[in-house]
């Protein structure tokens, strides 16, 4: 298991303020999420209580908790971080803490998942200061990984294509897909994750809809189905895997499309190098299945980032012409979906140097991608 300290690397902290003195403003502001965790460690309660991570441009960055919560974020690994960390009791003002602190501002860099209630309130407490994303300082920083975090999604993949492993003694006609989804779920527990993110089983014609999750419809004989599964392991790095798998027999039709599909994905795969851009990997995906007549049935992007979400840059899209670099991960899930059934094959990959490892990309997830017929 890879270690805190090298996930979340006390230099991290410093890497993010020159970020800001680069971006030209005056203060990033991080409440409990995905960035805050990402800079400190600090895996913080989403609460209506304040939680706050001040990284100025011009001076040191400092924490400020509720009172309850200190004893948490000084034994988090932001805990062991150059940081001061501050403490708020239930009659204090946090805001005006903050502001205290930080003198005039006007500019801010807020966390992307930052709720409305805490938005709000710092336009109050600056209210000459521009707002924008924190990700346009941080996502630079969150999509390029380092060697542990590869590690992580590496155990986090592991861990999914476990879980997909025994999905083929489950898919039994008689069960529904909540049944089986709830099978599933105690799995992906019992395979080392922390949280379930999502479960999705889709039989019949709920194959054809990318984003069902799971209903109380009956798995019958020559269904096909669509198992979307992923979660969240203790690292914070989360997991992401679909396959699909056809009970008893398939139809004819949907073997024919599930071949095109899976060249498409191997084919996306094999495109992976540093310096192409993300939407060449989506446009290599889309040729192999419009070439094959099914264009209009591939209804979404290639893929999205991944890493302390499920989802998060970069995007593997049309438009989006970031080159790829080493350490990007994301997903590569092209579908088709044609109406009475439908497929989806995703692995999470990172863009790797060829040099060094000998291909544009490693696979985080190493489970069968031909199709079972369970």
């Amino acid at each position: 298991m890879t270690s805190d300290t090298a996930l979340y690397p006390t230099e991290r902290l410093s890497r993010v303020a020159a970020a800001v003195r680069e971006a030209g403003l005056d203060v990033l502001l991080l409440t409990p999420g995905p960035d805050l965790r990402y800079v400190t460690g600090y895996d913080a309660k989403q609460l209506e209580r304040l939680t706050c991570l001040a990284v100025p441009a011009d001076r040191d960055p400092f924490l400020l908790v509720p009172a309850l919560e200190l004893k948490a974020a000084q034994a988090s690994p932001a805990g062991a971080l150059d940081l001061e960390i501050l403490s708020w009791g239930e009659t204090a003002h946090p805001f005006g803490m903050i502001t205290g602190a930080l003198g005039e501002v006007r500019s801010t860099a807020l966390s992307d998942r930052m709720w409305a209630l805490h938005v709000l309130q710092f336009a109050d407490a600056f209210p000459a200061a521009t707002q924008q994303l924190a990700s346009t300082v941080l996502s630079p920083l969150r999509m390029r990984k380092s060697p542990a975090e590869v590690a992580a999604l590496l155990e986090a993949g592991q861990a999914i294509d476990r879980v997909h492993a025994m999905v083929p003694d489950w898919l039994r006609p008689g069960l529904t897909e909540r049944q089986v989804g709830a099978r599933i779920a105690e799995a992906i527990l019992a395979e080392g994750h922390v949280q379930v993110d999502f479960v999705i089983v889709g039989s019949g014609p709920n194959a054809a809809s990318p984003h069902h999750e799971v209903s109380d419809r009956v798995i019958a004989d020559g269904d096909v189905v669509v198992v979307d599964i992923g979660g969240t392991m203790p690292s914070g790095y989360c997991s992401d895997c679909t396959r699909t798998y056809a009970v008893g027999h398939a139809p004819d039709e949907f073997i024919a499309y599930y071949e095109v599909l899976r060249r498409a994905q191997e084919a996306a795969t094999l495109s992976v190098r540093p310096g192409v851009t993300a939407q060449s990997v989506d446009r290599t995906a889309r040729e192999v299945i419009a070439d094959a007549g099914y264009g209009e049935w591939f209804i979404h992007r290639t893929g999205h980032g991944i890493g302390l979400e499920s989802h998060e840059d970069p995007y593997i899209v049309e438009g989006n012409t970031i080159p790829l670099a080493p350490g990007m991960a994301f997903s590569i899930e092209p579908g088709i979906y044609p109406g009475p059934h439908g497929a989806r094959i995703e692995d999470i990959v990172v863009c790797a140097d060829p040099a060094s490892d000998g291909a544009g990309c490693l696979r985080m997830n190493n489970g069968p991608r031909e199709l079972a017929i369970v």
